[in-house]
């Protein structure tokens, strides 16, 4: 079923990720990548591969983003995959998408991710499976949170091998990340009721402090050494963070009443 399959991916300023993605995608006749405005070098990296076919457009939301390189930029396969600048499709995985029936009753296949740190594979991590590899038509995006949602007209069939996760940029390029997608979280987490975890978040600081020690001893990253203690404080960060901007919409009311009053 390969030769079904569009790639696709988003970039932004993913110059030290781009180059180990696209090398997994040389199998692809037609790969598709639109970036939102790189300053790093990445678009001159994309254009070293030649079954790359690169765009470019100011980012607004992610929705719109997926939804512009997945339905106006020519795609002519039935199945597309999506992809972030930091994954690589294992040989495993490839082997499985080469051996698919492309006519099966299914319009989306969901994968599960193996999660690395500079290169250092972990033993488990708080990364969910995702839907990747979906039948065009056959779904609908929306904005939801710091990412996009994929509603999926149809079954949905699940992967055995994975994609794995490595983002090699530096700290200071996550934690500039973090302040954006947790103040698009944040504003999500408020509005719902999803169950025990925006229950959680809801009431800072549980949820850093819970997760700091559920990534090193429910999940066993301590036996990761310093890759795992990095995992686990990047976690614990993120959700420090959220909690600091949900405090912070907490106290603002407040501070204009006490102004109001003097």
């Amino acid at each position: 079923m390969l030769s079904q399959i569009t790639p696709v991916l988003l970039t932004l300023n993913e110059a030290l990720n781009i180059e180990r993605s696209l090398s997994c995608l040389t199998w692809a006749t037609d790969v598709v990548v639109v970036d939102s405005g790189s300053t790093d070098g990445t678009p001159d990296r994309i254009r070293r591969f030649p079954n790359v076919r690169f765009f470019s457009r100011p980012f607004d939301s992610h929705a719109n983003q997926w939804r512009y390189a997945v339905s106006e930029t020519a795609v002519t396969t039935p199945w597309i995959i999506r992809l972030d600048a930091d994954y690589q499709l294992t040989p495993e995985l490839l082997e499985e998408l080469r051996t698919l029936d492309a006519n099966a009753p299914v319009n989306a296949y969901r994968v599960r991710f193996d999660y690395a740190i500079l290169g250092h594979k972990l033993r488990a991590s708080l990364y969910p499976p995702n839907v990747v590899l979906l039948r065009r038509g056959h779904f609908i995006l929306r904005d939801r949170g710091h990412t996009e949602e994929w509603l999926i007209d149809g079954p949905i069939g699940v992967l055995r091998s994975p994609i794995v996760h490595d983002d090699r940029k530096n700290i200071e390029a996550w934690l500039a990340a973090q302040g954006r997608y947790m103040r698009l979280e944040s504003g999500e987490v408020a509005a719902r009721r999803d169950g025990l975890r925006d229950w959680l978040r809801r009431r800072p600081p549980l949820i850093p402090i819970i997760v700091f020690f559920y990534c090193l001893f429910g999940k066993g990253l301590i036996a990761n050494g310093r890759a795992g203690l990095f995992y686990a404080l990047q976690r614990t960060i993120a959700e420090a963070v959220l909690s600091l901007m949900l405090l912070e919409t907490k106290i603002k009311p407040r501070d204009r009443e006490n102004s109001g009053r003097s």
